[in-house]
């Protein structure tokens, strides 16, 4: 299933000792797919949030808890720890596509090479979440989370752009939660939040 390397190990070992979390397990999720890749979570959770339908991997040290619908595109991944001077941290090895759907690989497409662009000329980003009976379900990140103007660029902009692309898309549902986390990358000017789009 997934692989966790001597380095991983031992950053995450340190970790839990210097946050005096021994006993805790490690959660690693798929959270979208964006800029041709799978978008990770990774955080330290308490043993007792394990979900029954969680796979569980025994790292030396720590289990790693992966729930069902991300351990589907997590076989045969590898999570290691790399160090060099220009990025640190960890990175996860995925030999997996990232969609087995062509509908939802055409959609994906779209979102790389004609939304994302536009996108992170804003500090922002689309994540394709999923394609289900026709409707493509996205998470808007970055300065779009929280922007006032994340209607607008969802309507006006990804759902028009990806529709008329893909005529098999019925819709496209903004999954995000707009109310909760940080925008840390976004400082809106005088005005207020602007659409790439409007």
């Amino acid at each position: 299933m997934l692989t966790v390397t001597d380095p991983a190990k031992k950053q995450i070992n340190e970790l839990l000792e210097s946050q005096n979390s021994q006993g805790m397990a490690l959660r690693v999720a798929i959270t979208g797919r964006a800029f041709g890749g799978f978008r990770y979570d990774l955080r330290i959770v308490d043993p007792a949030h394990r979900e029954a339908d969680d796979v569980v991997v025994d790292a030396g040290g720590f289990q790693v808890f992966v729930d069902a619908k991300s351990a589907a595109s997590l076989g045969g991944s590898t999570l290691d720890f790399v160090e060099g001077t220009e990025q640190s941290g960890f990175k996860i090895d995925n030999p997996n596509p990232l969609w087995t759907d062509p509908l939802a690989s055409t959609v994906q497409e779209v979102i790389d090479t004609k939304i994302n662009p536009g996108m992170r000329s804003h500090g922002g980003f689309v994540a394709l979440l999923e394609v289900k009976d026709d409707i493509a379900y996205v998470a808007l990140g970055g300065g779009c989370q929280g922007c006032g103007m994340a209607n607008v660029t969802l309507k006006q902009g990804v759902e028009t752009m990806i529709c008329q692309a893909v005529p098999q898309i019925r819709s496209v549902v903004d999954t995000t939660d707009h109310a909760g986390g940080t925008n840390p990358y976004y400082r809106p000017a005088a005005g207020g939040c602007h659409s790439p789009y409007a």
